[in-house]
């Protein structure tokens, strides 16, 4: 499918899907080749929210990497509100990912010589958006998470868990169609970690898709849907109807300008179109899982 199509299916439909996999296949290329995902197909609609669970070695983070366009696939369809990311250049992809999906680390990546707002509002810097309506939007995505009074803190002056929900924040400045989050409770203890799920339940309540890699069946039992990987393949999946939200299944599905996603991203810089989860090398991601 050319890039700059309107994409089949992407209908209006309340429950449209926002990501596909379509008998994805990833080897990396070593003596011998490593296998990381062996005919993975995959389909989450706006509103749902979604674990993605297994032990190590799974391959989690390699399917984090190609669903969140930061590799791609050795054979198979990977397709982000319609638009198959295997038709576009780098810069395309580049410029989708960079508008259509919000990443959380386990890490938090947060700049601490920079305040929490300019933090939030850095996740715009290359979507041309203007200085005052970036802090603007930063500002209300704070007050999404619970920070809205603490828009002047610096990352050093609050907690593991506010920490985290800063990191939510950028992700959804950019009223993304998909939020990818990789252990987001992972370097938090219990209860900080039960708020954050708490916290994402709630967004998922307003609408907000989200996906979530973890190697804990705990937090993914708190989740409507949860999909079990193994050895590179999914084993198992609880997808249901309810796993929407009730907003997501009251209002339109989100418009996606096939041409603004495919168009040259002429204001992608390098740093935004490589994710800081890339900081893992391909092998090492296989290993990890």
């Amino acid at each position: 499918m050319s890039p700059d199509m309107t994409a089949p299916g992407m209908t209006g439909t309340a429950t449209a899907p926002v990501l596909e996999l379509r008998d994805v296949t990833k080897t990396y290329p070593s003596t011998p080749p490593v296998t990381a995902l062996r005919g993975v197909s995959l389909t989450v609609r706006q509103g749902e929210l979604v674990a993605i669970v297994g032990p190590s070695g799974s391959g989690k983070t390699t399917l984090l990497h190609l669903m969140g366009t930061l590799d791609r696939p050795t054979t198979g369809r990977v397709l982000l509100t319609g638009l198959d990311a295997s038709a576009m250049t780098d810069r395309q992809v580049a410029r989708l990912r960079a508008t259509r999906i919000g990443f959380v680390f386990q890490q938090f990546f947060l700049a601490e010589h920079a305040t929490v707002l300019d933090n939030v509002a850095d996740g715009l810097l290359y979507a041309g958006t203007p200085y005052r309506q970036r802090r603007e939007l930063a500002a209300e995505a704070l007050s999404s998470v619970g920070l809205g009074e603490r828009l002047h803190a610096r990352p050093t002056q609050l907690s593991g868990g506010q920490r985290q929900r800063v990191a939510i924040a950028r992700a959804l400045i950019g009223r993304p169609a998909i939020v990818l989050a990789d252990e987001p409770t992972g370097n938090l203890d219990h209860a900080t970690g039960q708020s954050i799920l708490a916290l994402l339940h709630a967004l998922h309540d307003r609408g907000t898709t989200i996906l979530v890699i973890t190697h804990d069946r705990e937090i993914a039992a708190h989740l409507p849907r949860q999909v079990d990987m193994l050895d590179g393949r999914i084993v198992a999946d609880t997808a249901k109807p309810d796993t929407v939200s009730p907003a997501a299944a009251a209002s339109p599905a989100t418009a996606v300008s096939p041409a603004a996603a495919a168009s040259p991203a002429t204001a992608v810089s390098p740093a935004a179109a490589a994710s800081p989860a890339t900081a893992a090398s391909p092998a090492t991601a296989a290993r990890r899982g």
